[in-house]
């Protein structure tokens, strides 16, 4: 039967999907147990209903305690009676047993009172509900309306197709108009227009919402693909920077070492052995002295010495370039960590808020 009612449900959709291709298809859905439980009248004749099952418990625990103490009586007694009061009181039993089981079969038995009284309970409810559900379609303009509760089967249905709410504000409006005056029954209208109307701004409003949160997404998506090229570049940048300045450093060794000058390594490892060799004041002024002497003596020495400068003055500054890479190299890697951590984080977050729901 359901399998049926599918087919014929997914032929009927086939058919009507041509003449409402102009606003598209609409479903919504209703929770029938869940109407049934927040229904005033129903709870009402629900709990009548259960105090009368439970009243004929206790009488179906009445009789099992009378047939116990019948058995126990017989079982005590049996010695001393005879065979034909032996069978009296065995019949007895039987027939109280079979009493009994007439009477629960009665009450609780597939055609019992308790089924038919709450099917005949029911079957108004469902009535009114099935009313309220095809003025709400009409006026919401819904194509079809399932019921969430019923033997077919749905897998996932969002919650703003549920119109289960409004189907038992429709029925607890119709119950109050019998029991109000003229007045009351104006103030009900408008409050009843009041609650319609914010239903249909919150319909309005959970569309712009899905349409913002699609529209932040897609800016979020761009923002994030601009930051990657942006990072692409840079990193190509500082590649191109960095071979750059390596090519300069080796082009400059080389003009040095056909000069027959020292690498600037062992330059600057030579300079320092020289300053800690030296110590005190006097001998700072004797070499200073020495060094002023031996430049007014050979120009060629100053001519050197202002070249030696000029190189360690770069090798410096070629360090603090590499040293200035390495830094920015380490910071993007760590950003582009960080971004990754987040978006994992947010993937767990949204698995996380799609189980809960």
């Amino acid at each position: 039967m359901k399998k049926h009612f599918l087919v014929l449900l997914l032929i009927t959709v086939a058919f009507t999907a041509n003449a409402q291709t102009a606003r598209g298809i609409r479903i919504g859905y209703i929770d029938m147990e869940y109407i049934l439980q927040n229904v005033p009248d129903f709870t009402e004749a629900k709990n009548q209903l259960e105090q009368k099952a439970q009243k004929w418990k206790q009488e179906i625990e009445v009789k099992k305690n009378e047939i116990t103490k019948l058995k126990e009586s017989l079982k005590t007694e049996r010695v001393l009676l005879t065979k034909e009061l032996i069978e009296e009181r065995e019949e007895e039993i039987l027939f109280q047993e079979g009493e009994l089981n007439a009477f629960q079969e009665k009450r609780f038995g597939p055609n019992g009172d308790l089924i038919v009284q709450r099917a005949v309970m029911v079957k108004p409810i469902q009535d009114q509900v099935f009313t309220a559900v095809q003025d709400i379609a009409e006026q919401k303009k819904y194509d079809f309306v399932l019921d969430k509760s019923s033997d077919l089967t749905v897998l996932f249905a969002a919650k703003r197709f549920d119109i289960s709410d409004a189907v038992i504000r429709s029925l607890t409006r119709s119950s109050k108009r019998s029991q109000l005056s003229k007045k009351e029954l104006k103030e009900e209208e408008i409050k009843e227009y009041q609650e319609d109307l914010q239903d249909q701004n919150s319909d309005l409003a959970q569309r712009q919402k899905a349409l913002d949160d699609k529209k932040a997404a897609r800016e979020k998506l761009t923002a994030e693909r601009k930051a990657e090229r942006e990072r692409l570049m840079e990193e190509r940048k500082l590649a191109a920077q960095e071979k750059r300045e390596a090519a300069l450093a080796k082009r400059q060794q080389q003009i040095d070492e056909k000069n027959g000058k020292k690498p600037e390594a062992s330059k600057t490892e030579d300079v320092k052995k020289s300053s800690t060799a030296e110590s005190g004041k006097t001998d700072e002024k004797q070499k200073k002295a020495s060094q002023d002497s031996t430049q007014v003596e050979n120009p060629e020495v100053d001519k050197q010495a202002a070249r030696k400068a000029l190189i360690d003055a770069k090798a410096k500054e070629l360090e603090e370039r590499k040293k200035a890479i390495a830094d920015k190299k380490a910071k993007i890697l760590a950003d582009r960590e960080a971004a990754k951590k987040a978006k994992e984080d947010k993937k767990e977050t949204e698995n996380k808020t799609e189980e809960n729901k």
